[in-house]
C-alpha cells in the first residue's frame, strides 16, 4: 500500500490563527477590564469618602452635625455638591473661626487632595453642583464683551462694575473678585455662597459663566488700562466725584484764603 502522503499546511492558516488569538485577547479585555476599571474607580472613591468622613468629623460636625444634617450654628450640607466644598474650604472660608455676618476669606488649612476628600464626602450626602473642570471655566473661546455685559447686569450690583467689591447690609460685604481663582468665581456663580445669589446653567449657562470669568481676569490683569486715570477702586462716578468736591473743592477753598491772606498782608503794609 502506498503510504499517504502528509498533508500539507495551507500558507495562510498561520496568520488565520494568530487573528483568531487576537481577537479572542480583545474580547476578554472587553469584558473584564471595563469592569476591573470600574471597580477600581468605586473603590478609589469609597476611599476617598472614607477619608473625607474623618476629616469631616473633625473639622465640620461640631457645626454642620455628625451627618452633616445641620445644627443651629451650620447649615445642613446635604445637596450642596462638591463645589460647594471646593470653594468654601479651597479659599479658608470653613472652617469658620466664629459665627458672624460674613465669613472672611483667610488661609486654607488644608491640602487640595483633602479637600477633594471633604468634597466627596459631602457629595454622597445628596446631589449637588460638581466641581467645575479647567474647559469650563478657562479662558479658551470666551466672549469677553458678552461677559462684561452680563456681569454688570448681574453682578456689578454688588461686587461693582470691575469685580473689586463693595459693601452690603448690617455688616455684610460682596469680596473682591481681583486674584481670585477662575475655579472658585465658577464655584460660586454655580452655588451661591453667603450673601450671593446662585447662578444655575438655566440662569447663567455655562458658557455665560466662562465669558464673566475672562471679563474679570481681563479688567483686573496688569495689562489693563484705566483710561480717566486714577479708577479710585472702580466704584463709579459717586465715589469719584465725591473726590472731586472734597480735594477739589477743599484745594479751591485753601488757596482762596491763601490768596485773602497775602492780600490783606499786602495792604496793611
Amino acid at each position: 500500500m502506498k503510504k499517504l502522503s502528509a498533508r500539507r499546511r495551507h500558507p495562510m492558516a498561520a496568520l488565520v490563527v494568530l487573528l483568531l488569538a487576537l481577537a479572542c485577547t480583545g474580547w476578554l479585555y472587553t469584558a473584564f477590564a471595563p469592569a476591573d476599571e470600574a471597580q477600581a474607580g468605586t473603590t478609589a472613591q469609597s476611599l476617598a469618602i472614607d477619608e473625607g468622613k474623618k476629616l469631616y468629623a473633625v473639622g465640620c460636625a461640631s457645626c454642620h452635625g455628625t451627618g452633616g444634617q445641620g445644627t443651629t450654628d451650620g447649615p445642613s450640607l446635604a445637596g450642596v455638591g462638591a463645589a460647594a466644598v471646593d470653594f468654601q474650604v479651597g479659599t479658608g472660608r470653613m472652617p469658620a473661626q466664629q459665627p458672624g455676618a460674613q465669613v472672611p476669606k483667610k488661609k486654607v488649612i488644608y491640602s487640595q487632595a483633602e479637600i477633594d476628600q471633604l468634597a466627596a464626602f459631602v457629595a454622597s450626602l445628596g446631589a449637588g453642583p460638581s466641581v467645575p473642570t479647567e474647559a469650563q471655566y478657562g479662558p479658551e473661546g470666551a466672549d469677553i464683551a458678552k461677559g462684561g455685559e452680563l456681569f454688570r447686569t448681574n453682578c456689578a450690583q454688588c461686587h461693582n462694575f470691575t469685580g473689586e467689591g463693595g459693601a452690603l447690609t448690617n455688616g455684610k460685604y460682596a469680596p473682591t473678585l481681583e486674584d481670585v481663582d477662575p475655579k472658585h468665581i465658577y464655584e460660586a456663580m454655580q452655588t451661591g455662597p453667603q450673601n450671593m445669589p446662585s447662578f444655575p446653567d438655566t440662569t447663567l449657562t455655562e458658557k455665560n459663566k466662562k465669558d464673566i470669568i475672562a471679563y474679570l481676569d481681563e479688567v483686573n490683569s496688569d495689562d489693563s488700562e484705566s483710561p480717566g486715570g486714577l479708577k479710585l477702586g472702580g466704584l463709579g462716578p459717586v465715589s469719584e466725584g465725591l473726590f472731586g468736591w472734597i480735594f477739589g473743592l477743599g484745594g479751591l477753598i485753601a488757596v482762596a484764603v491763601w490768596v485773602a491772606a497775602r492780600t490783606a498782608k499786602a495792604k496793611k503794609s
